[in-house]
């Protein structure tokens, strides 16, 4: 299996990326059949962006304790917390889709002003990063997952790790704003 993911590392990658981004846009704008998602009680759904946020701070945590076992030359420690970072943006995603595929996104209650100059950038800024991110976090897992711990620093793997680990940082930091701004300031 693994020799014939590192023989189509690009072309899964790209499938995996346009998989994602067609069930993000697909929940976003209404298109999946949410008849057949179980309807959890409104608790629930009320309590999806909170528990979104503390998936998005621990996984800032995470990332940079990953970044940090790397830098000390401990990759065991490092896969473990790179993996269980993506695990936590795994759930962080079903449970965003969950939600906006049930209640549609939330909009925006403050002042047109913090919408236009602060609230959207701050979200176009947050969406896109998320968006470049997925590439590039898949590539890298896949290479990871097909290379041994020796060869890796040969691969893209490093270079394109501390790329994607900038950008997600930053799509996590400003998705936890998004978060402030849409359900406790405003």
């Amino acid at each position: 299996m693994k020799k014939v993911v590192r023989k189509h590392l690009g072309v899964l990658t790209a499938f995996l990326t346009v998989v994602s981004l067609l069930l993000i846009v697909g929940a976003v704008r209404g298109f999946l059949p949410v008849e057949f998602l179980p309807r959890a009680p409104a608790g629930v759904l009320t309590a999806i962006p909170a528990a979104n946020a503390v998936l998005s701070v621990t996984a800032i945590g995470t990332i940079l304790l990953g970044v940090r076992a790397i830098h000390n030359g401990n990759v065991r420690r490092h896969r473990a917390l790179m993996l269980g970072a993506f695990g936590l943006f795994v759930i962080f995603l079903v449970l965003y889709l969950y939600r906006v595929s049930l209640v549609g996104p939330t909009h925006f209650a403050g002042p047109d002003w913090v919408a236009t100059f602060v609230y959207l950038p701050i979200l176009v800024v947050h969406m896109g990063l998320a968006i470049v991110c997925l590439p590039l976090l898949y590539y890298v897992l896949l290479l990871a997952y097909t290379h041994s711990v020796s060869e890796l620093p040969t691969t893209l793997h490093p270079r394109i790790g501390r790329v994607a680990t900038v950008l997600w940082l930053i799509s996590f930091t400003l998705g936890v704003i998004v978060f402030f701004m849409l359900y406790v300031v405003y």
